[in-house]
This record gives C-alpha cells, structure tokens and sequence, in this order.
C-alpha cells in the first residue's frame, strides 16, 4: 500500500508504510495502530492533558523490540506539544498530547505505547495521581488480583479517596485516586507505601512488596513505586506491545466482581467498540480528586 494521509482535526497526517505489520500474530498494522488512537483519542487525551509523556516505539514491530523516547525527537513538527521538566543536571523537553492529530502523528512515527507522568507539567512535583499497581508473579491468579484491587478500594475509600480501576493490558490491574495537588512525591508515596504495607500484613500469603522477582514467589506485588518524580505508568487506552495487541483500558470498578474479567480483555480491534458502546468510565476523574489523608 502506498502512504496513508488521515486527516485527524484540522490536520492531515501521513502514515508512512501503513500496512507495515507491527503486531505479526495478531495482524495488526502501523494504520490499524494510527486508527485505534484516532478513535480512542476523546476518551484518552482528558487523562493526557498537560501531561508529559514517555514513548515506547517500535520501528520494526513489537517482537523485535524497542525503545523508549523521553526527549522529543528533533523532527517533530513544531505543532507537537512540549513540556520541559527538570532533571539530575539539566532539562528534558517531552511530548504533551494536546489533540488526537498528535496520537495519530505518533503511532506513524511507530510508536506503540504511551506512559504518563502523574503529575501535570506546570507543577511536575507536585502529583494528583496515586497509583497501586497489582502485578501478579507466576502462579498467581487473576482471581487474587481483583481481591486485591477490590481490598485497596475499599482501605482507599475509608480514607477518603475516590478508587478507580484499569486493566493494564499485561498481567495486572491499576488502582488509581485522583489528588487535589499539594504534597509532594515523597510525601504521596509514603503514604501509598504505609496502605501498601497494610494489605502485605494482612495477607502475606498473596501479597509482597518485595522488589526482586526471585523473592516475590507466586505472590502478587503490590508495587506503588510509580509514585515519584519522572516516573510514568501506561496511559489509559493505550496499547501494549505484547503479540495480541491488548489495550490498557479503564473498567467499571463492579467489573473487578467479573470471573470472566482478564487483564489483556481489549485489543486493539476491540477497544474502540467497547468505549463507544460503554462510554469512558474514568470520565470527570479529575473531579472526583481529594486531598491526601493525614
């Protein structure tokens, strides 16, 4: 196929190569990944806004491997949003998703998957996100996961905060509070460290904060170490670079109860018509944002 132009807004963007395979098991194309973004983009850029972003690019598909793209690339048009953020001994300009042209220029530039910062960019260590990542070891079930989930709603709840949910697309399940901004990295992350240790006590069988894999066993862990300055997670609706081409996407927090429920349920063919006929349960999430408890 000869190049592809979208025109996404009041923009056209070519996608070159567009039948070039990036996912070879499932079929899926560099166009199939351009559309998915333009279809999701709605839903997607509220919980992208101001934010900065690390890309995860695959130029010759995702079972090649990759590479990550923190600093914006010098052939970016300048319509590309920016934000520069302090880092050990200098500056890092990222990319910030303002409009779906800039989802759909970045999948025909081969990227995959899109992980965002917690905090916004005018106030980058300031975050108003808390984020609890359950990621299962081997021979751990998804059963004990979405217990686990569904407990840290409830400990989060109690204290206040508003819990929601998303399948990552990989193995596990993010518990995510929005914040009013106010304490900083280090004080957000104590705070998620002490919950943390909480539920590790309560049900150390199932649950580790240990960091090595090799000493985690069958158990799931309770990782809240994306809370910290420059650290990122996957974006909602974005699509991971695993052979089936699922799609990190937010659920209902009642679909943690589904036996039928797995982390990598969407895909890219199916993620889109499941939004539009669901609508984006993490919709407004900034309004539900609530100061963290002492």
């Amino acid at each position: 196929m000869s190049d592809a132009t979208l025109r996404v807004g009041r923009r056209r963007i070519a996608v070159t190569h567009p039948d070039k395979v990036l996912f070879a098991r499932a079929g899926v194309t560099k166009l199939d990944l351009a559309r998915h973004y333009e279809a999701v983009a709605p839903a997607m850029l509220p919980h992208l806004r101001d934010r900065p972003l690390a890309l995860e690019a695959f130029p010759r598909g995702v079972e090649a491997g990759g590479f990550f793209l923190k600093a914006v690339p010098a052939h970016f048009p300048a319509w590309i949003g920016r934000a520069t953020v302090g880092k050990r001994g200098g500056t890092l300009t990222q990319v910030v998703a303002r409009d779906a042209a800039t989802l759909v220029y970045l999948a025909a530039q081969n990227v995959v998957t899109l992980h965002t910062w917690l905090s916004r960019a005018d106030r980058p260590r300031r975050p108003d996100r808390l984020v609890l990542d359950f990621d299962p070891s081997p021979g751990a079930t998804f059963a004990d996961v979405r217990a686990a989930a569904r407990d840290a709603g409830e400990r989060l709840r109690d204290a206040g905060l508003v819990p929601f949910a998303m399948v990552t697309g990989s193995r596990g399940v993010h518990v995510v509070c929005p914040l009013r901004r106010g304490p900083d990295f280090a004080a957000v992350h104590a705070w998620a460290r002490a919950l943390a240790e909480a539920m590790v006590a309560d049900d150390p069988a199932r649950l580790t904060l240990e960091w090595r894999r090799a000493d985690r066993g069958a158990r799931i862990y309770v990782d809240v170490n994306r809370i910290n300055y420059a650290q990122h997670g996957v974006a909602p609706y974005a699509v991971r670079a695993r052979p089936a081409a699922p799609v990190a996407m937010p659920i209902r927090w009642d679909e943690l109860s589904d036996p039928a429920l797995r982390p990598d349920r969407w895909t890219v063919g199916t993620a889109a018509r499941r939004l539009a006929a669901e609508g984006d349960p993490w919709r407004g999430i900034g309004r539900r944002a609530r100061a963290l408890p002492a």
